[in-house]
């Protein structure tokens, strides 16, 4: 379909999605159903876990994930303050305290060491992102937890198929939450999965998840008040569909990144993104460039609102979130997080999907350099 903008995303879908839904609709089952566990089923096992358990998105996943440890009111949660996903917010949600840390300045993930100087009597969980698909260190993440006797559980909402020290995204945390809504490589409306391998977390997930009919009149089940939190049919038939095409689709983005790589690496004022020695593979949620230290948010702000002139769907990566006013009112500050303002003030996403073609790529990394000069920035210090 012709568009008058090159939008941020633009979901990858076949003809073999539309059947699945179709087939789906069709079916006398549109709740959570059979397809629901066939979704989970292949999930578990894309990523070698025991459990794979559907959710209505990744918010709701982390959410019942924190009450599956215990945590809520008078408990510290840390986590870092980057994201462009907002899925941290289901901290806050358990009455939990969310306590922030800084971040690593070239991998944009929450730093190990920054994470441990926060740690209290009262924190029960670590909240690790794979932030914009890159990998956390996970290996100094599990050492800490073990440490310090905490849950440790990975966001991989922004992230699929990336490989760090030989082993995907999701296979790290003592629960690990993924999200199938926009901008991410499987997009189905909205949805998400929780993925473990501790029988006893997953049976009270699923309890607070939802109730199967035959479960309704359970005096046990009535402990655990669910949130009505699963996916339905429809839902899992489109992202199944994708998800047996997982391969096809990040190799066609792959495809995008090299070509923006190629015009990116020519411009002194931007640098790509980073990937870090331990990480084997990144599959990016979004292509996020990084202006140089001689930009101002302003000026950053200026070059996004040129690319909208040009119809380029540009738009600020990060928004951190200890400078909203849920966190503000928690007694957070500007200079708190020197590195994650640092980051969030200078990093500009760009349109990244599978639908763009080499003139468009080099279209909208021109129109960025344009308007750098025009605001004149100069070259780029990154340090």
């Amino acid at each position: 379909m012709k568009t008058t903008i090159l939008p941020m995303n633009d979901p990858d879908l076949a003809q073999s999605d539309l059947d699945a839904v179709v087939e789906t609709i069709t079916s006398p089952r549109l709740s959570a159903g059979p397809k629901v566990e066939e979704f989970e089923a292949e999930f578990a096992t894309y990523l070698g876990r025991k459990h794979a358990i559907a959710v209505s998105s990744g918010t709701i996943g982390l959410l019942l994930t924190l009450r599956a440890y215990g945590i809520g009111p008078g408990d510290e949660v840390v986590a870092s303050a980057h994201s462009f996903r907002e899925t941290t917010h289901a901290i806050a949600l358990t009455g939990a305290r969310p306590v922030f840390a800084d971040i690593d300045y070239w991998a944009g993930t929450l730093a190990p060491e920054k994470a441990e100087a926060v740690i209290t009597e009262r924190t029960k969980a670590i909240v690790a992102g794979n932030t914009n698909g890159h990998p956390a260190p996970w290996e100094p993440f599990r050492q800490l937890a073990e440490a310090k006797k905490l849950a440790l559980i990975e966001d991989s909402t922004e992230a699929i198929g990336s490989v760090y020290r030989g082993k995907l995204v999701g296979s790290f945390g003592d629960c690990a939450i993924f999200d199938f809504s926009q901008p991410g490589v499987i997009a189905c409306g909205e949805g998400g999965m929780i993925v473990t391998d501790d029988d006893d977390r997953a049976s009270t997930i699923r309890n607070l998840r939802s109730r199967r009919v035959a479960e309704r009149s359970s005096v046990v089940l009535g402990a655990y008040p669910p949130m009505q939190a699963a996916m339905s049919d429809i839902t899992a038939a489109l992202g199944l569909a994708q998800f047996r095409r997982l391969e096809l689709l990040l190799a066609r983005r792959t495809r995008v990144e090299r070509w923006f790589y190629q015009y990116v690496k020519s411009f002194e004022g931007i640098k790509d993104p980073y990937i870090a020695p331990d990480v084997d593979e990144v599959h990016w949620f979004l292509y996020v460039v990084h202006l140089g230290t001689r930009f101002s948010r302003s000026s950053r702000d200026q070059i996004i609102e040129d690319l909208q002139t040009e119809k380029i769907d540009g738009a600020a990566y990060s928004h951190p979130l200890h400078l909203q006013r849920y966190y503000f009112d928690l007694g957070y500050r500007r200079g708190n997080f020197f590195v994650t303002e640092k980051v969030a003030d200078r990093a500009v996403a760009l349109p990244f999907h599978a639908h763009l073609t080499e003139s468009q790529i080099a279209f909208i990394v021109g129109t960025m350099k344009d308007a750098s000069i025009n605001i004149g920035a100069g070259a780029a210090i990154y340090l």
